[in-house]
């Protein structure tokens, strides 16, 4: 079964930033992922993001408020 991977942001720089890296680890680890966006503002909020960008794996928040490495973010998806 894929993992849903969630990106939370605007569509800021960072966010993008954030959402390239997450691909690339996907790619890098071959795993079966589907990637979304949540750019509206209430969402996140409901979510319970406080901090943009942030990134959630199966529906857990495992990065808030800062852009992660590729080796971080191939981590978490290894263990998540």
């Amino acid at each position: 079964m894929a993992k849903k991977v969630e990106i939370f942001g605007k569509g800021c720089p960072r966010c993008k930033q954030t959402e390239k890296i997450v691909r690339m680890a996907i790619e890098e680890l071959r795993i079966d992922a589907v990637v979304e966006k949540v750019q509206d503002i209430n969402e996140i909020i409901s979510r319970g993001v406080v901090a943009t960008p942030a990134v959630a794996v199966d529906g857990k928040i495992v990065i808030s408020g800062k852009i992660p490495t590729l080796e971080e973010i191939k981590r978490i998806l290894q263990h998540a």
